[in-house]
């Protein structure tokens, strides 16, 4: 054990569970989340190597989508391969060290993604209110800054909760989680210590978090605005059905994240397993429902890929 001011300590290890109730179907429950881990790598993977490859894709909007897809993949490799590990070859123990890095690195990549999001809703109102400005205002210094500034905002929002744990007192050597990967409160809960201020900072963290739904409702606002004047009926259901696959994947991000944090702290009833089921299909989830929105949706990806599947030599007849 590590001992801390001479008084606390760190346990040598954590258990994690796995999904409590469920012990005994861990291996039917791995078979959906292993499927839908490896469509998520698939269908994210693939949308980098088109950004990657086609030179035509340089515009902010591809730019932002590929970082989405760089964190989606980084999201679901923090979880599902130890989670996986849990299920099929009970591989439950994970060290202090090892708990820390994975408790940061989920929470530092959900909060860079919520970042992303509300840059691709400024893309959006930039692209639909002032196209004529697009170019000048989403430069390429503008996009390093935008992507800095989420980076740095949320690695320093995320690493006080690795310094609040880490000055929790355990009292247990080896202490058992009821849950498939390590998560702030829910380890902060197996400390012997004063827990409070660990759930204060993390409200403020889901709050700060939940704020960004403000200036993608403004953008939305103001581009709807816009829309509905358009003369032509045909831009309007071109413009919509943008802000459609946008607006899909706010919902498959926020509305899971949402009903695991309201029911984890308010829902007493509902049993304790769909409350794991909910956190750890939030982690694969919207991985693997992103790639299939946007690349569906974005002509210029699905488009390219077609051709590549099928080799045609002339790829833009397919884009239009």
């Amino acid at each position: 054990m590590t001992y801390h001011n001479g008084s606390t300590f760190h346990p040598i290890t954590f258990f994690l569970i796995g999904i409590p109730g469920l012990e005994e179907v861990h291996g039917w429950i791995s078979l959906p989340f292993c499927s839908v881990y490896l469509v998520a790598l698939l269908g994210n993977v693939t949308i980098l190597l088109v950004i990657e490859m086609d030179q035509t894709l340089r515009e902010p909007m591809f730019d932002f989508l590929a970082i989405f897809s760089t964190i989606d993949l980084a999201l679901s490799t923090t979880s599902v391969p130890h989670m996986l590990g849990i299920f099929w070859f009970n591989a439950h123990e994970i060290n202090f060290g090892s708990c820390m890095a994975q408790i940061f690195l989920i929470h530092a990549f959900t909060g860079i993604e919520a970042g992303v999001l509300v840059a691709m809703a400024f893309d959006y109102y930039v692209a639909i209110c002032a196209p004529l400005h697009y170019t000048t205002i989403l430069t390429s210094r503008v996009l390093m800054s935008i992507t800095l500034y989420i980076v740095i905002f949320t690695v320093l929002l995320t690493l006080p909760m690795i310094y609040l744990i880490y000055h929790l007192p355990f009292c247990q050597a080896h202490a058992i989680i009821p849950h498939s990967y390590c998560e702030h409160m829910g380890i902060a809960k197996l400390s012997c210590g004063n827990t409070r201020v660990n759930g204060i900072y993390g409200l403020f963290v889901v709050s700060v978090f939940l704020l960004n739904s403000v200036p993608i409702g403004m953008s939305y606002v103001y581009i709807l605005r816009v829309v509905f004047c358009l003369p032509s009926q045909d831009a309007q259901l071109k413009a919509l059905s943008t802000c459609a696959s946008y607006i899909a994947v706010l919902c498959v991000f926020y509305i899971p994240s949402l009903f695991s944090f309201l029911s984890h702290r308010f829902g007493h009833n509902i049993p304790h397993y769909i409350h794991i089921l909910v956190a750890n299909l939030y982690l694969v989830i919207p991985p693997l429902l992103n790639p299939i929105i946007y690349g569906m949706r974005t002509k210029q990806i699905w488009g390219r890929v077609f051709y590549m599947l099928l080799k045609n030599k002339t790829p833009t007849i397919l884009f239009y």
